[in-house]
This record gives C-alpha cells, sequence and structure tokens, in this order.
C-alpha cells in the first residue's frame, strides 16, 4: 500500500478535470505535450503546471528529445489508490452487513412484539 502522502498527491493530481482529462488521454497511449495541450484553452506555460503536478504524483512520466517532450502514462502510481479504495469497500460493506443484522433484529422483536402470548388467548377465550 502506498503511503500516505503518495495517495494525497495521487488523489490532488486527480482532483481538477484538465489533469483527468489528460490522464484519460494518456491511456490512449504516449503523447507530446503540445498533442495534449491543443484540446485545452489555455497558454503552454500554465499547462505545463499541470503536467508538473502529475509528474510529481508519479501518474505520468515525460521525456524531451530535441524539442519535443512526450508524456506517458505511469499506471503503477494508481495501485496504492486502488489498494486503499478496496480498503474502504471493504470498511464499509462491513459496516452495511452489521446494520443489516441490526435491523433484521429489530424486525424480529417487532414481530415477537406484535405476536400475542398464548397466556393472552386462554384469558380471552375463557369469558
Amino acid at each position: 500500500m502506498a503511503n500516505q502522502q503518495t495517495l494525497d498527491h495521487v488523489f490532488a493530481a486527480l482532483a481538477d478535470p484538465t489533469r483527468r482529462a489528460i490522464v484519460m488521454r494518456l491511456c490512449a497511449g504516449e503523447a507530446s505535450v503540445g498533442e495534449l495541450a491543443d484540446p485545452f484553452d489555455m497558454a503552454l506555460p500554465s499547462f505545463m503546471k499541470h503536467i508538473h503536478v502529475l509528474e510529481l504524483s508519479g501518474l505520468v512520466q515525460s521525456e524531451k528529445s530535441g524539442r519535443v517532450r512526450t508524456c506517458r502514462l505511469s499506471p503503477d502510481a494508481l495501485v496504492g489508490a486502488e489498494d486503499w479504495f478496496q480498503q474502504q469497500r471493504a470498511i464499509w460493506e462491513a459496516r452495511l452487513d452489521r446494520f443489516e443484522a441490526y435491523v433484521m433484529q429489530l424486525k424480529k422483536e417487532r414481530a415477537a412484539a406484535k405476536r400475542p402470548s398464548r397466556t393472552t388467548k386462554k384469558k380471552g377465550s375463557e369469558s
């Protein structure tokens, strides 16, 4: 499992819609910064800040060849987040299972309280 600081960086990087769009584009394969920046209406220095955040989080790796910087997805960074989600899912499923058991117990108790007891039936039938 990734440490808390690594998870914080991954979740912070994915909190921004522009960065999520970059990650989704890189799922299709590596691309130059120019190709990645093309769909966005922002200056290249602003776009590079997004790339920098993604690199710091470990989600994206880039390398420069001549004048072209190429980016690619580094899916290993998501493993820690996936582990965290699985742990949270297990915790909540256990809580929901306990809650369901509690509700079922309450239903049984209410049903038992509504049933007339045998002593009540005998008293009513003797009159």
